[in-house]
């Protein structure tokens, strides 16, 4: 018997949307990165992009445990000497809520060209408006098999339909 390989032309990709609204930013990210992966599916593999399309709204509502919210920083760099910047997570999470979510994210997806492959698939957006109502259909049954669950219907992760 040979060892299946899913091809790129076999994955089918799901719209998951997911709210933000209290939940925490890690163990949130983790689900997501989950998703972007495709380590729910029958078919996965660690060498092919087998992950589904992810909409995460209210993301400025997200939260934190702890004390992260004044100590946890955020670094970038300009590239010149001294080009060191740093902002508190409170101070991010006000200007650019996307942002929050988006690193959170991308630090649990692989560091290579197939995790920037998946990155591009997550879209975050603050408010609870996003327009990609098109791909993902009415109000569906809350999927238990990825670990996500919800307390009410604004809340649920979604499937497309087929």
């Amino acid at each position: 018997m040979k060892t299946y390989s899913p091809k790129a032309r076999d994955i089918e990709r799901e719209w998951w949307v997911i709210d933000a609204t209290d939940k925490t930013l890690g163990r949130m990210a983790a689900q997501i990165a989950r998703l972007l992966m495709g380590k729910q599916k029958v078919v996965y593999a660690p060498h092919v992009d087998t992950g589904d399309y992810v909409v995460v709204v209210n993301a400025a509502r997200v939260r934190v445990t702890g004390k992260k919210a004044g100590q946890k920083l955020y670094y970038r760099h300009s590239g010149y000497p001294g080009g060191l910047k740093s902002e508190s997570y409170e101070k991010l999470l006000s200007r650019n809520p996307v942002r929050v979510v988006e690193l959170a994210v991308k630090g649990m997806l692989p560091h290579n060209n197939l995790g920037r492959a998946m990155f591009k698939k997550l879209k975050v957006y603050p408010g609870n408006e996003h327009p990609h109502q098109g791909q993902v259909s009415l109000r569906g049954t809350e999927r238990s098999d990825v670990g996500i669950s919800a307390e009410n219907e604004e809340s649920k992760v979604l499937p497309k339909e087929r």
